[in-house]
């Protein structure tokens, strides 16, 4: 399963997403928001990102205005591995080196096909394991 939420920068690009997730046979925890008032993007992070380190949902993504704020906020919250990204190649990078738990998209910056297809590559990525390991490892580490 996977978390997914927004703020009112990312509220119509994430319904989208839930939408196309769903299409596909993905089941999908929306934990907002649920309209376009304004909210704070940290408040908007937290739900998906505390999902994600409980094991309740397997990976996040996490919309705002620009994928900004958000993903500086999620990358707060230990254990989350946040990568903002607004292409394909970064969306594969971001799995197979990073291994990134949550991406984070740009509801202002990118459209509604290429969102689909950077979170298609990700969700479809593996991590490569090797000295990549180790790197994600001394990521962990600076959490400490």
């Amino acid at each position: 399963m996977l978390a997914i939420g927004s703020d009112h920068g990312g509220f119509e690009l994430k319904n989208r997403i839930v939408k196309y997730l769903e299409s596909k046979g993905i089941e999908v925890h929306d934990f907002g928001v649920y309209n376009d008032s304004s909210v704070d993007y940290p408040d908007c992070a937290v739900p998906v990102c505390n999902a994600v380190n409980d094991k309740t949902c397997d990976a996040g993504i996490l919309v705002c205005g620009t994928g900004i704020g958000i993903s500086i906020a999620a990358n707060k919250i230990k254990g989350i591995r946040a990568a903002l990204c607004s292409d394909v190649y970064s969306a594969k990078m971001a799995k197979e080196h990073n291994n990134a738990n949550v991406i984070c998209l740009g509801g202002r910056v990118i459209g509604e096909e290429l969102a689909y297809m950077i979170v298609d590559t990700w969700l479809n990525a593996e991590h490569l394991g090797g000295r990549h390991s180790n790197r994600v490892a001394k990521i962990h580490e600076l959490e400490n």
